[in-house]
């Protein structure tokens, strides 16, 4: 029977029953036996195989990224902390932190500011550059390592700087007021001078210069330790020119008793005493040949009214450097 028959019987049944049409049913000829067959059992394996390769690859190369962009952001990181600490631990800045580190107790206001500084600098390990890089050769991980041990130091050199600030600051202020300090006592150190040594000098003018510096200091307004150095130098200059000519008239006055001593002792030895003027108030006497002579043993023309403190008048430098008016000005 062949297929078109079969597919007539079948029509003819379902229209007996009652039933609607159901579509055709094919069946395969002889032609399509071959697509029919099963396939080989080795082909499924392969193509397991195949899929499971490609997953893996797939897996390797998504693995492969994010290993990269991990190890980018990790040498970044790393970069940017060391970059901080460099800029933390560079050669002024190391120096600056040295200069703190060697100020003693004594040289600060506050010396609260040097224990503070000195536990910061054992918290960090010393003061000592960082030798550690990044670089692209090492692993996310060592990178990763390498920026949190970077990070800490910045934290630690950070509170370093500040303490070295505070210290620098705090020893600035007691430089400031300890030359204010010393100003001061020059001042009353002068200021007594100026009062001892009135009809005590061979040239008036040097106390008067000691007057001015000591009004010009007066008007001082500085913030700075070595404005008042300097004005402390001035004055000493002053001073020491005031000394120096007490100094001239001392030593004269010395000379001239010295004199006196050993001339009384000759007339006293002779027998004979010749007859003089009176000394003068000027500390001179007349001479056996009419002049009169002065005790340190110089002479002028009978009548002269030269004494030997006028001549002392003018040598008032004293060899101190000041201005050969006797002005020892600031500045």
């Amino acid at each position: 029977m062949s297929n078109k028959d079969q597919q007539s019987e079948v029509e003819e049944a379902g229209e007996e029953a009652g039933l609607e049409q159901a579509p055709p049913v094919v069946v395969p000829g002889d032609g399509d036996a071959a697509s029919g067959k099963r396939h080989p059992k080795w082909l499924v394996p392969v193509i397991v195989a195949v899929v499971a390769v490609v997953v893996v690859v797939a897996g390797f190369l998504g693995w492969r990224v994010v290993e990269r962009r991990r190890h980018e952001s990790a040498l970044d990181s790393c970069n940017q902390a060391m970059k901080t600490l460099h800029e933390k631990t560079d050669s002024a800045m190391m120096a600056s932190y040295r200069e703190a580190s060697h100020v003693k107790v004594d040289q600060v206001k506050d010396a609260k500011t040097v224990a503070i500084m000195s536990h910061r600098v054992k918290a960090a390990g010393g003061l000592e550059p960082p030798a550690f890089q990044c670089k692209a050769s090492m692993s996310a991980d060592d990178l990763n390592v390498k920026a949190s041990k970077a990070k800490k130091l910045n934290g630690e050199y950070a509170a370093i700087s500040k303490s070295a600030k505070a210290v620098i600051a705090s020893r600035d202020a007691k430089t400031l007021d300890d030359a204010k300090a010393a100003l001061n006592a020059k001042k009353d150190e002068a200021a007594k001078l100026l009062g001892d040594s009135d009809g005590r000098v061979a040239d008036s003018a040097v106390r008067d210069n000691l007057q001015k510096v000591i009004d010009q200091i007066g008007q001082i307004k500085a913030d700075t330790a070595k404005s008042y150095r300097d004005a402390a130098s001035a004055l000493q200059a002053a001073i020491d020119q005031v000394n120096a000519s007490m100094r001239v008239i001392s030593q004269a006055d010395q000379l001239a008793a010295v004199q006196q001593a050993a001339s009384s002792d000759n007339e006293g030895r002779s027998g004979y005493t010749p007859f003089r003027p009176a000394d003068d108030q000027s500390g001179r006497a007349a001479s056996s040949d009419g002049s009169d002579q002065d005790l340190a043993g110089s002479s002028t023309a009978p009548g002269g009214k030269s004494s030997w403190r006028d001549r002392l008048k003018g040598n008032t430098t004293g060899g101190n450097g000041c201005n050969p008016d006797g002005s020892c000005g600031i500045g």
